[in-house]
């Protein structure tokens, strides 16, 4: 167990005594590991996490907080929460506001680990942007690569790079997260949005412990083709994790397809895959899962959330405390 851990860990003991109608995950299950094509805690045993993703940063900074996190753990009950930070797309992404940006993220990792809950640090990016991200995982992984809390996410959706070329940008990216974090999990993500999966289990980074692969689905859109072809993924040896999932249409707008949702669910629970929906936020689409009305440090009424963020919350509410 990472050294800075073991104290926090004993101090968040005594709060368990006292807090112990709600579980913390990470006090459950401990340093993450990928055993197989399995997420594993640091027993060994396989895990699951389920939990929501913050949307971009540069778009709804207002819900990067900690009692908007602290919503998420303690009222929906997640056991992961994703910190999306948009990379491009105006003058408050990463590219243009680096410093602004970093803060946002680490506000929301600061308070997972207070909730003691993991947290994806996504690079929510569209385009490869190989030297920004290098620096800033070195950064972060010196920030907080002993902290069992966080997984990181390097490269949120390639569109049109080819599996080479995401592959070599990765291995650089892992080799900056490595060099002051040997254990945390690190996500790949693969071409096509994350959905041509099978590139990677056809040709996996090597060399490096505790990596696992994206699949992003959206329900109304993606449908058996995409369980079937990460089924063929999982069993030529590829470990997965469902880092962004919606129950619309890919756009993220459209009508919720149901049937298509729970098939996925069932897909996932059946496999023990961990996922996180997307989106807190409060866009005018589907997928967004607050009206603009909604407060900025949760605490959310039922009035004020979609029908997307209830079902997401059904969702959460089903599984088990801690992780299934």
């Amino acid at each position: 167990m990472k050294k800075k851990f073991l104290i926090y860990a004993l101090i968040a003991a005594v709060a368990i005594h006292w807090q112990g109608v709600r579980a913390q995950p990470v006090l459950q299950h401990g340093q993450l590991q990928v055993k197989g094509t399995r997420l594993c805690n640091a027993a060994g045993n396989p895990v699951a996490l389920h939990g929501v993703s913050f949307g971009w940063h540069n778009l709804w900074p207002r819900f990067y907080n900690s009692s908007a996190v602290h919503e998420l753990v303690d009222g929906w009950k997640a056991t992961v929460v994703r910190a999306s930070m948009g990379i491009e797309l105006n003058d408050k992404g990463y590219l243009k506001n680096a410093e602004a940006s970093a803060k946002l993220v680490q506000t929301v990792v600061d308070a997972c680990i207070a909730e003691n809950v993991y947290v994806i640090v996504d690079w929510h990016d569209h385009n490869m942007h190989q030297q920004e991200a290098v620096a800033f995982f070195e950064n972060m992984a010196k920030r907080y690569g002993s902290y069992p809390h966080v997984i990181w996410e390097i490269f949120n959706e390639p569109d049109y790079e080819t599996w080479p070329e995401i592959k070599a940008y990765s291995i650089a990216v892992i080799e900056a997260i490595r060099r002051h974090d040997p254990d945390n999990i690190i996500l790949v993500g693969s071409p096509k949005w994350d959905q041509s999966i099978h590139e990677p289990a056809a040709d996996p980074i090597t060399g490096f412990k505790n990596l696992m692969y994206t699949m992003h689905f959206y329900a109304a859109t993606h449908k058996q083709w995409l369980r079937d072809r990460t089924d063929s993924a999982i069993q030529k040896g590829l470990p997965i994790f469902v880092s962004e999932c919606a129950g619309m249409e890919a756009t993220g707008n459209g009508p919720i397809d149901e049937k298509e949702w729970q098939a996925f669910k069932s897909w996932m629970d059946m496999r023990q895959l961990s996922w996180v929906a997307w989106s807190l936020s409060d866009k005018n689409e589907t997928c967004s899962m607050l009206l603009p009305e909604a407060s900025s440090s949760g605490n959310w009424k039922p009035a004020r959330i979609k029908p997307w963020g209830k079902m997401v919350q059904v969702a959460l509410a089903a599984y088990p405390q801690g992780a299934k």
